[in-house]
């Protein structure tokens, strides 16, 4: 975890819901340096060692960053899931869909979004989001790529479907408003989950259940992503890959329905948290 004010955060890792190990000692952050040094395998006896002589700390209620600090990139997979490409009426793909979302989105799990000027059609999409670990690139097998991903965490890939669908067609510009990519809390390691297939998914608003998934339904599983994007670009320690959201967002309703200022986003998959946004005018 990263907590702290923005731009200040330091690395923790969580002990439980209560305690945590302070890394900000031995840990200047959660980048690109530190993950692609191997640093997640360096950090463990540390934070078993300390655990063990009690050197733990309390939250008091500090402010939750994303568990990385800013990314060299954020990509994303379009209509990943069976049933969201369903319910939007278009085909299943038969290849990865890929677009890019602004690394400067990133935010806490807890932070305000804020709906964009000139937005009319502010959406939600509950995702598993999959780290990069090391540098990669041309990976030879679908296989390979497990070696690749340093971990998982939740995130809200939050759209704007006007910008997104009827201005061009260019997605990036739905995705990339600032403050559009909570992530966190916690970034957990591939040997902390039983099965990153078998992973509840929901998503609130004001307290109506509006997305219920799971990620077995996606159609491009995390290794296959990794492995498919690797042929196209290099992939850096750090990045953030947004692998697709499950039904229910707003835009597959009927009537379709839309964030507006006021309304509190709840969500989180089994094992990696939960985050809760207030949505907030346009400045």
């Amino acid at each position: 975890m990263r907590i702290g004010a923005p731009g200040a955060e330091k690395p923790v890792a969580r002990i439980d819901d209560a305690t945590y190990v302070d890394l900000s000692d031995v840990v200047r952050d959660v980048d690109e340096a530190f993950l692609g040094s191997g640093g997640l395998d360096r950090i463990r006896p540390v934070v078993a060692e300390r655990a063990a002589a009690s050197r733990v700390s309390r939250f008091a209620g500090e402010r939750i960053g994303a568990p990385i600090a800013r990314p060299h990139q954020i990509l994303c997979i379009g209509l990943n899931y069976r049933d969201h490409a369903a319910e939007t009426g278009q085909a299943v793909p038969a290849e990865p869909i890929l677009f890019t979302k602004s690394p400067n989105t990133l935010i806490g799990p807890d932070d305000d979004v804020r709906i964009p000027r000139g937005s009319t059609k502010t959406d939600w999409e509950v995702e598993l989001g999959v780290v990069i670990g090391r540098r990669t690139s041309y990976l030879d097998a679908v296989e390979d790529a497990r070696d690749a991903i340093a971990g998982y965490c939740v995130v809200n890939d939050v759209s704007e479907r006007a910008f997104q669908m009827e201005r061009g067609g260019q997605w990036t510009k739905g995705k990339s408003a600032e403050t559009f990519n909570p992530a966190g809390p916690w970034l957990v390691t591939p040997d902390e989950i039983d099965d990153v297939l078998d992973l509840d998914m929901w998503l609130d608003v004001n307290g109506v259940r509006r997305q219920t998934g799971n990620t077995r339904t996606m159609v491009f599983d995390p290794w296959f992503v990794v492995h498919h994007l690797s042929q196209f670009m290099v992939l850096e320690p750090g990045d953030l890959i947004n692998t697709g959201t499950p039904p229910g967002v707003g835009m597959g309703l009927s009537p379709q329905v839309w964030l507006q200022p006021g309304d509190v986003v709840e969500l989180g998959i089994t094992g990696l948290g939960r985050q809760r946004q207030r949505v907030l005018a346009p400045r």
